[in-house]
């Protein structure tokens, strides 16, 4: 497919995830076959103000493009300058402003979802962001905040007014959060009305989901979040799936590959100690439904350098194991 003057690879995209869509799961996600990866959302006033823990969030390594930065905020200015600054940064093969977040303290700084309550504001913020940049510039957002979809719809007419390249649809109501079923109509009915891609997000768990999204709908793309949480492995899925019509599932052997890379990677970015913090979440995601997932998930609680969180995995790879684990410095 391809956005504005950005010619892209395959028809999968990764969710923007606060948290979890950080350098180094990117990076797995995209060596694993992803078309596009997405940062976490990036606060435009912490770019103006030139935050130390912002702009981390937007360091960028070759391998990873196409990369899109998703901008969040609910002022034209600093939208515009944040826009502005991704561009000069040379990282960004896209931008992206955030019309979907549905967290309280986003929605209280008139930010994410809460956008879609005020057409007249958007229409300045993508007025402002479009006359700031030159790169492909696209907008997630949600139906709203009722079940019509009305709100997405004339956010998207909006949108395309004001010069945006692409729309990302979650059709999931602001107060659903990520609570029951996304309302997949809403895409099918925005991308009747569209004249720039739309691509299509929500209850994607299988590449099977994908594909019947797509036929269902017609977007021109899925986005897939939380399923690559546990699966790095579906984005590439997808796109084998939309090409051959089969697709080749990891093995037992692939995912404790796929678990090791992801410690490497966490440790040579966050320092070992850090990243051994956060991977006792992390590398839970990925035994779900394995035998002795559960008592795995309580080992990792224990670890506190590289080296255990390997000999866990390698552990588990090789016997399953039974009992719980103490480790010695």
């Amino acid at each position: 497919m391809q956005i504005r003057d950005l010619k892209i690879k395959g028809k999968t995209f990764l969710a923007p995830l606060a948290g979890i869509t950080n350098l180094p799961f990117r990076s797995l996600v995209k060596e694993y076959g992803c078309s596009v990866v997405c940062s976490e959302m990036v606060s435009a006033k912490g770019i103006f103000y030139n935050s130390e823990k912002t702009m981390t969030l937007m360091e960028s390594t070759e391998s990873e493009k196409p990369l899109s930065i998703q901008l969040f905020g609910s002022d034209p200015i600093s939208l515009a300058k944040g826009a502005r600054a991704v561009e000069d940064l040379n990282v960004a093969d896209l931008i992206d402003i955030n019309f979907g977040c549905s967290v309280k303290k986003v929605v209280k700084q008139g930010a994410g979802v809460a956008l879609m309550k005020e057409p007249a504001l958007t229409r300045r913020i993508l007025t402002a962001v479009r006359q700031a940049t030159h790169l492909p510039f696209t907008i997630k957002i949600r139906s709203g905040w009722d079940t019509s979809g009305d709100q997405a719809f004339k956010i998207a007419e909006i949108a395309q007014d004001c010069g945006v390249d692409a729309i990302a649809l979650h059709p999931r109501t602001a107060g659903q959060a990520f609570r029951g079923h996304s309302n997949w109509d809403h895409i099918r009915q925005l991308k009747s009305r569209a004249s720039i891609p739309v691509i299509g997000n929500g209850d994607i768990l299988c590449p099977e989901d994908a594909v019947t999204m797509m036929d269902q709908t017609g977007c021109d793309a899925v986005m897939v979040g939380r399923a690559a949480m546990a699966n790095p492995f579906i984005l590439k899925q997808i796109d084998q799936y939309l090409e051959t019509g089969t697709y080749q599932s990891p093995s037992n052997d692939d995912i404790f590959t796929a678990m090791e890379r992801l410690v490497r990677l966490y440790v040579d970015y966050f320092g070992e100690q850090p990243a051994c913090r956060m991977l006792r979440g992390r590398l839970s995601w990925f035994v779900k439904g394995l035998p002795n997932a559960s008592v795995f998930r309580k080992n990792l609680t224990q670890i506190h350098t590289q080296n255990q969180a390997l000999t866990l995995i390698r552990d588990f790879r090789a016997t399953g194991f039974r009992g719980e684990v103490r480790f010695h410095e």
